[in-house]
């Protein structure tokens, strides 16, 4: 446990430089600010049971042992998509870094789930821009397989929906595959930019 652990602070600290050069080559959602340059974007939400706050390469070691051990369910939250298939602890640490970015770029948001003793990754939460017609951003959200039978799915959707009510300035963020069928999301024409 000692090298794993020292192991990932050598991985932090060099995905912190590629996150601060900007130099991460996986793509990403957008690469423009998609709320207003005067908007407050939310630290953190908490309730008596989570936190979500940014996600970041700190984060790699917990993020990695929760997304590997909810691969069937995650499945279920993006079909079709792949992911996390065949998801390597190196490929991971590239997508927290490029979340990273973008958090620091306003360009999308994407927060960690965690207890509130910070010792677990429960799930994660995404805002993202969408070109969707009819939607000025996409809300996508997970929680770990092992926490789905204790209802935490639902009250962290729950805990979203409040959230994104009362401290974002979306007037129609999408949720697809809860209040969009996946099916009908894939469908929608996009916007002309």
């Amino acid at each position: 446990m000692q090298t794993l652990n020292s192991c990932a602070r050598v991985v932090a600290l060099l995905a912190t430089a590629l996150v601060a050069t900007g130099s991460n080559p996986v793509m990403g959602e957008s690469t423009y600010p998609f709320v207003d340059e005067d908007f407050v974007v939310p630290e953190i939400l908490e309730t008596d049971e989570f936190r979500l706050r940014m996600l970041t390469v700190n984060d790699l070691i917990k993020d990695y042992d929760a997304v590997m051990s909810s691969v069937e369910h995650l499945r279920k939250v993006w079909p079709d998509s792949g992911w996390p298939d065949g998801l390597t602890l190196e490929e991971d640490l590239i997508d927290l870094g490029w979340h990273q970015r973008e958090f620091m770029n306003r360009s999308s948001f994407a927060y960690t789930m965690v207890t509130l003793d910070e010792s677990t990754v429960v799930g994660c939460v995404y805002v993202n821009p969408t070109r969707k017609r009819g939607y000025d951003a996409v809300v996508y959200l997970w929680v770990r397989e092992s926490s789905l039978e204790s209802g935490l799915d639902s009250r962290l959707y729950d805990a979203v929906k409040r959230w994104l009510a009362s401290d974002w300035n979306f007037d129609n963020p999408a949720m697809p595959g809860r209040e969009i069928k996946w099916d009908k999301w894939n469908s929608l024409p996009d916007e002309k930019r």
